[in-house]
């Protein structure tokens, strides 16, 4: 039986301590006053120092001290927190992120680099604090607390925070049993006494938060002076402590286990709750009984015609459990999509420090659910989208004021469920895309003539052309052309679709369209020739029949008309090169990516199919019709068809009878 690697178990619970870090560094760029999420974000950074030194990422441990340090500076109030300094503890933040996936090789000078501009930052926050003043120093301090009835359950021992609390100085315990329930009553693994304790010494309030750090915010704490007097003694001011904050010190190799374990790509995990879980479990005992009543079907107890009952009865439940067992593996793979709108605020963070722009980011329904591999292949086209949203769509300050718009950017991200989809809409209130300029790029790299007569819809779809944009000049963040592309084509490679919209002055709108999973569909099965196909049943409007003559007299034409409008449609038996004659009674499915529709011509529509996707083998991977397989009831293999590319086909199709008509 084996076991997880501890220090793969580091690197993923590191990485969400990051995640953490970097939300309550974001969040403390807009409330710089916050005094809670300043204490979140240094026990973020205690807690990765510790865990770090205990599986051996020493160089990690010894670079995120200056980091906890500089923060404790904040909590104590020895130096303001500033933009400049939560933008160092962000680069900050993603050089750790290289100590705990790499070997720490190659990184020395980009850490020195950073702790550098850490130095720089504290040293001129220090600058902007009021003079230093004598602080008046207690004697001591008496404090009384009492833990959250499950803290024992949940790990907390309460005679550890008592020792540490010894440990800092003479100390005088008296323990609270007031709120003890009678003996009948009582749960032993429940926590129900209190603490007063007196403190005597030269002990600082801060030492003290330091024992409570962790349970400090569920449990009961108060904490009082028990006398104070006048210091006569000088004290040393925030710029003489900042100058010691950062030593020169090399930056140690990693050793013990981090060293002796290369660094790999860590695999993929999903967090999922209990309940689902149990509900997995549940089917699958289930599952084992059905399988008990068919071993002792198959045994030959019983006379035939009671055998031949119980095996259907069997064969529904197997049937219904698989389909609940279907079900419940479908959401054991969502996530939530807040996942992945919480990476893109960092990104609109940098984004408006390097375009000198302000960009509020804001989100809506984070909570809807998308397969984990689904959110993977996003992220890239969705940074190629706010980028451009941020470089091209948002204008300056100055620009925004001028044409009587709040000074600050605004960029949306939301998602939605409708129906088999996932709909995720990034929108902007920028000056939107200039029509005359797409034109003038699209006439001049022949993509369409001078004076050529284009919808607004196939207009706006140029800028996902390969080599196509607007800039006036190439920038860190775009020009040059790369990147609209790629998105259309992930997009398209996930079986989904890309609308844009726009209205000058008043920003753009893009929404992508995407099945809720890539793992299993439902389909429709169809047959073409002697060949069998699946048709993604989410992309299907209606089934129309196609009689032999109606086939005849549309032969070079490819046109039915559907309510008042032409539809192309293809033959599949010509695309496929089947060599078999047709049907007599022929069928054509519609479907539809957007607001485009093509119809699909088969011989024989046979049936809805539970799908589930197998990938096309490196050999055919490049063709372009089909998204994938399946395998059927019987053994035969079925290709999936892609629909996106069939719709694109279609169309072109439609504008070559045109130009020829």
């Amino acid at each position: 039986m084996s076991t997880q690697d501890p220090i793969a178990a580091f690197r993923v619970e590191a990485g969400d301590l990051l995640d953490q870090i970097e939300q309550g560094l974001l969040d403390l760029g807009h409330r710089l006053d916050d005094r809670g999420l300043i204490d979140e974000v240094f026990r973020g950074l205690h807690t990765l120092k510790g865990s770090g030194a205990m599986f051996g990422f020493n160089a990690l441990a010894d670079f995120t001290h200056h980091c906890e340090t500089a923060f404790d500076r904040v909590r104590k109030g020895l130096a303001p927190a500033t933009q400049e300094l939560v933008a160092v503890i962000l680069s900050a933040r993603d050089h750790m992120r290289a100590l705990i996936e790499g070997d720490g090789a190659g990184l020395e000078s980009a850490g020195a680099a950073i702790l550098a501009q850490l130095q720089a930052a504290i040293d001129g926050a220090s600058g902007e604090a009021p003079a230093a003043v004598a602080p008046a120093a207690p004697k001591g301090w008496r404090l009384f607390f009492r833990l959250p009835a499950e803290a024992m359950a949940n790990g907390t021992n309460p005679l550890m925070l008592l020792d540490e609390l010894r440990d800092l100085g003479e100390c005088r315990i008296v323990a609270r049993t007031d709120t003890i329930p009678p003996l009948a009553e009582l749960v032993p693994t429940e926590c129900h006494i209190g603490w007063d304790v007196e403190l005597r010494g030269d002990i600082s309030r801060d030492d003290i938060d330091d024992v409570f750090i962790f349970v400090m915010d569920d449990m009961e704490l108060t904490i009082e002076p028990l006398e104070v007097e006048a210091s006569d003694a000088p004290v040393q001011t925030p710029a003489e402590e900042a100058a010691a904050l950062v030593v020169d010190v090399p930056m140690a190799a990693q050793d013990g286990a981090a060293s002796r374990t290369p660094a790999k790509p860590a695999g993929e995990s999903v967090r999922v709750p209990a309940e689902r879980l149990d509900e997995l479990m549940d089917r699958v005992g289930e599952l084992v009984i059905v399988q008990s009543r068919l071993s002792q079907l198959a045994s030959g107890h019983g006379s035939a015609v009671g055998n031949e009952l119980a095996l259907r009865s069997i064969s529904e439940e197997i049937e219904r459990l698989a389909g609940e067992l279907r079900d419940t593996m479908m959401v054991l793979r969502m996530v939530p999509v807040a996942s992945l709108f919480s990476r893109f605020r960092r990104l609109v963070h940098d984004l408006a420090r390097e375009t000198g722009k302000t960009i509020e980011l804001s989100t809506e329904g984070e909570t809807t659910e998308v397969d984990k591999t689904m959110i993977e292949r996003l992220a890239d086209p969705m940074v190629h989208l706010i980028r451009n949203a941020c470089d091209h769509g948002l204008e300056t300050p100055e620009d925004r004021l001028a044409a009587g718009k709040p000074a600050a950017g605004q960029v949306h991200l939301s998602a939605h469920q409708a129906g088999g989809e996932v709909l995720i809409t990034i929108r902007d209130d920028g000056r939107g895309i200039d029509r005359a300029r797409v034109r003038a790029k699209a006439e001049s790299q022949g993509l369409i003539q001078p004076g050529q007569s284009i919808s607004d819809h196939d207009l706006l779809q140029m800028i996902f052309h390969p080599g196509f944009s607007t800039a006036a000049q190439v920038t860190n963040l775009s020009g040059r052309g790369v990147g609209m592309d790629v998105v259309k084509r992930t997009i398209e490679s996930l079986r989904g679709a890309i609308d844009i919209t726009s209205a000058p002055g008043e920003g753009s709108t893009v929404v992508l369209r995407i099945p809720l999973t890539l793992a299993i569909i439902d389909g429709l099965l169809v047959r073409v020739g002697e060949g069998r196909y699946v048709i993604p049943l989410g992309a299907v409007e209606e089934c129309l029949e196609l009689s032999l003559e109606e086939d005849l007299r549309s032969r070079g034409r490819s046109f039915i008309t559907l309510r008042d409008r032409l539809v192309p449609f293809l033959r599949l038996r010509e695309i496929f090169d089947t060599g078999t004659r047709p049907d007599p009674h022929q069928k054509i499915v519609v479907i539809a990516t957007g607001s485009e529709r093509v119809g699909l011509v088969v011989d024989q529509i046979i049936g809805s199919h539970q799908t589930v996707i197998k990938s096309m083998s490196p050999l055919h991977r490049d063709v372009a019709t089909f998204a994938g397989a399946t395998i059927l009831g019987d053994g035969g293999v079925a290709l999936i068809l892609d629909v996106a590319q069939l719709v694109m086909l279609g169309q072109n199709q439609e504008e070559r009878l045109r130009a020829a008509g």
